[in-house]
């Protein structure tokens, strides 16, 4: 019933979507409360659609799709990815840095671990979506800054994350 460019859109602005109604439902209890109590639960549900709708956008702009080759599960801090040609498991605390390279066909994200070869992930594997919530929780990690490079049609691959003290490195590798 629904055209599938039409439901894929929607699905990736979900969060987004949801966040609008928690915010439009609070606003309504704010504006036609009768008593202050419920005007307080109003605006606070207003607030909370407020910052589930950034976060909603940020997930939104890092899904580019789910065609690609590839499954990537992630259970327990540990990122498992299996292809068509190779594949991997990388613990999250293990990671020394994250690299978006734009030059593959789809574009891919290599996780480097010391004493192990590179992961690459296609930025469209199944699954890839939850990269995100992964790569949030490294500490230090510009978020913004990995969204942006996502968009930002580079041929040259990219440091989105390193550990320790080479995180304030050059951006780009040469």
């Amino acid at each position: 019933m629904i055209r599938r460019e039409a439901r894929r859109l929607l699905w990736r602005w979900r969060e987004v979507a949801a966040a609008a109604c928690v915010a439009a439902l609070g606003l309504y209890w704010a504006i036609a409360a009768t008593g202050p109590v419920l005007a307080v639960i109003g605006w606070s549900l207003v607030a909370a659609g407020v910052l589930l709708a950034a976060a909603g956008v940020q997930r939104a702009r890092f899904r580019v799709g789910s065609d690609g080759p590839g499954v990537v599960q992630i259970v327990e801090k540990r990122i498992s990815y299996f292809g068509p040609l190779d594949g991997g498991v990388v613990d999250l605390e293990a990671l020394s840095s994250v690299v978006l390279d734009p030059s593959g066909k789809p574009p891919h994200w290599v996780l480097r671990v010391p004493g192990q070869a590179p992961l690459s992930i296609p930025l469209t594997a199944r699954g890839a979506e939850g990269l995100f919530d992964a790569f949030a929780s490294l500490p230090g990690i510009r978020t913004e800054h990995m969204l942006k490079q996502m968009k930002a049609g580079s041929r040259i691959p990219v440091v989105i994350w390193r550990a320790g003290p080479l995180r304030n490195a050059p951006d780009r590798l040469h």
